[in-house]
């Protein structure tokens, strides 16, 4: 795996120090058994899998490459670089300014823009109507386009589909910045639909079986299918790819699904020419982290904390897996942790911000489930468990627990 230069604040020696050791006994990650680090009266187990992805560490290698390489020039970011309040706030204190935030509006007017300009596309790509504007200003697109590898791998595989005459069904959510940028692409090679979960695949069955007539299709899925998709023609033949960022279950539940749907309607002997079975397109790091979530949960514990941005896809699916459990706070930080007493966590379902009291059972050893999305710097990881700690004065040192593990 390719090494890249990010400023050394966002890593921790010791949390790295765990990565490392883990990797070096099982580099093909078999093994997504949790670590123990026991601190004595209070436990951590962290997950085999957790932190800064490929995609995310090119992104910010790219974005610190291009203030390096301009001190005179307007440099701008299409969106946020990744779902991760520290790193994109860390950006604009370099002077990045923000052209429109993660819902698509528009901060700064495109007329402000010139062609000598500096613009970084985000690791979740954009969509193809936006890079034509930016080609039209005349800016170079593709010297500091940070778009994830496995976002470009979605783009790829909706070719093939569309290639081969399959509409193409997209499980994500809609207004997520990589799910406008897949379809904008897929959109260009056939038909697409997007669907956000397993309950909108039932609804999407209703219709493939004539249950449900065009006028209920086009005000469900309204604002989420190609124009003029013809709800009769175009649903003869489907394939289904994913926001990377999913649950992985849900995507093979969705897919799986669907599939029968064409079983039913048009029989098993001809399903070749239905229904597409494609690849899982789900990124390594979000099934990675996803697997290394149900490998802790394997485990038992008194509650889980997962640290990430709040409007971070991967982070909240982590945060579902575990819910399922125990007891589960969603973080983005050490500050939402206000006392042994007091945390303030977000409750993703809902969208909004909570205050929880007496977060930390009063238990000897107490056991917390420690993890983090895929744009979480390690350090920020590090931060809360030393916050935590602070609050058990009689705790082994962080020296003692990393002998223990060698």
């Amino acid at each position: 795996m390719k090494s890249f230069d990010i400023p050394t604040y966002y890593r921790s020696s010791f949390i790295s120090t765990i990565k490392n050791s883990r990797k070096e006994i099982d580099p093909r990650k078999k093994d997504f058994s949790p670590t123990l680090l026991d601190f004595g009266t209070v436990q951590f187990l962290i997950a085999r899998h957790f932190g800064f992805c490929y995609g995310v560490e090119n992104a910010i290698e790219i974005a610190y490459k291009a203030v390096n390489e301009n001190p005179d020039k307007n440099i701008y970011l299409l969106s946020q670089m990744i779902h991760n309040p520290i790193v994109n706030k860390d950006l604009e204190e370099k002077g990045i300014q923000f052209i429109m935030d993660t819902e698509g509006n528009q901060f700064i007017p495109w007329e402000k823009l010139h062609k000598e300009d500096v613009v970084i596309i985000p690791a979740f790509g954009t969509t193809l109507e936006i890079e034509e504007k930016l080609n039209k200003i005349g800016i170079e697109i593709q010297r500091y386009n940070t778009t994830c590898p496995f976002v470009e791998r979605v783009w790829k595989q909706s070719k093939k589909l569309g290639d081969n005459d399959y509409t193409i069904i997209i499980h994500g959510k809609h207004n997520h910045e990589e799910t406008r940028a897949t379809f904008s692409h897929s959109d260009q090679n056939g038909p697409s639909l997007i669907i956000k979960n397993i309950d909108e695949a039932r609804i999407l069955e209703e219709i493939i079986l004539g249950n449900k007539d065009q006028n209920e299709f086009e005000y469900i899925f309204k604002g989420r299918y190609s124009k003029n998709f013809d709800f009769k023609k175009d649903l003869e033949k489907i394939g289904v790819i994913n926001q990377t960022t999913m649950l992985a279950t849900e995507t093979q539940e969705i897919a799986d699904f669907l599939k029968n749907t064409m079983i039913k309607k048009y029989g098993n002997s001809d399903i070749k020419n239905h229904f597409a079975d494609t690849r899982d397109t789900l990124c390594y790091a979000t099934n990675d982290n996803q697997q290394a979530t149900i490998g802790l949960l394997q485990e038992n514990a008194d509650i889980a904390i997962v640290i990430g941005g709040y409007n971070s896809s991967n982070t909240s699916h982590i945060v579902e897996l575990c819910e399922e459990k125990l007891p589960t706070y969603f973080i983005n930080s050490a500050n939402e942790i206000e006392n042994q007493k007091t945390i303030h966590h977000f409750d993703f379902h809902n969208n909004k911000r909570l205050t929880s009291n007496q977060f930390l059972p009063n238990k000897n050893p107490l056991k917390i489930i420690l993890t983090s999305g895929a744009s979480c710097p390690d350090r920020i990881v590090d931060e809360v468990l030393d916050k935590i700690l602070s609050y058990f004065p009689n705790h082994h040192s962080k020296e003692k627990v990393l002998e223990e593990l060698s």
